[in-house]
């Protein structure tokens, strides 16, 4: 008996939409993270993109646990001497793009810097509201909330 090792242009791709309304980030990521890598399936090969492309709605209206709304903080350096940047989730969630929080929780749980991680991250669409463009994908909706009563945030 041979191992079987899946190609990337072999994969049976899905599409799968899932609203994060009311749900906790961190749970919500590693779920997304897990079927962009294509983890859930059975033909999972670690070198191949075998994963499933998520379209993300309602991701302005995430929650978060605790007290990390207001003590979260996100860095980024602008590449000059002492230019080191911060805000917090909340400044995140309330200002013009609130679908990066989504986003950067999702990517640093893909695997590191690499081709392969690029290509996984790229099939994931974050919308802040209800309504995406990927109707004619037929994407199947996906209901996380109700997969685990600790999905959703008491906040």
């Amino acid at each position: 008996m041979k191992t079987f090792s899946a190609k990337t242009h072999e994969a049976d791709r899905k599409w799968i939409v899932v609203d994060a309304e009311g749900v906790v980030v961190g749970r919500l990521a590693t779920f997304i993270a897990m079927r962009l890598r294509g983890k859930h399936r059975p033909d999972f090969t670690p070198h191949a993109d075998v994963g499933d492309h998520v379209v993300v709605i309602n991701a302005e209206k995430v929650v978060f646990t605790g007290n990390k709304l207001r003590d979260k903080v996100y860095y980024r350096h602008t590449g000059y001497a002492g230019g080191i940047k911060e805000t917090t989730a909340a400044r995140l969630l309330g200002g013009r793009f609130p679908e990066r929080v989504l986003e950067k929780a999702v990517l640093r749980m893909m695997p590191k810097e690499s081709p392969l991680a690029r290509s996984q991250f790229g099939k994931l669409r974050v919308y802040a509201g209800a309504e995406h463009p990927h109707e004619a994908q037929s994407p199947e909706v996906v209901d996380f909330k109700g997969r685990n009563r600790k999905n959703v945030g008491a906040a």
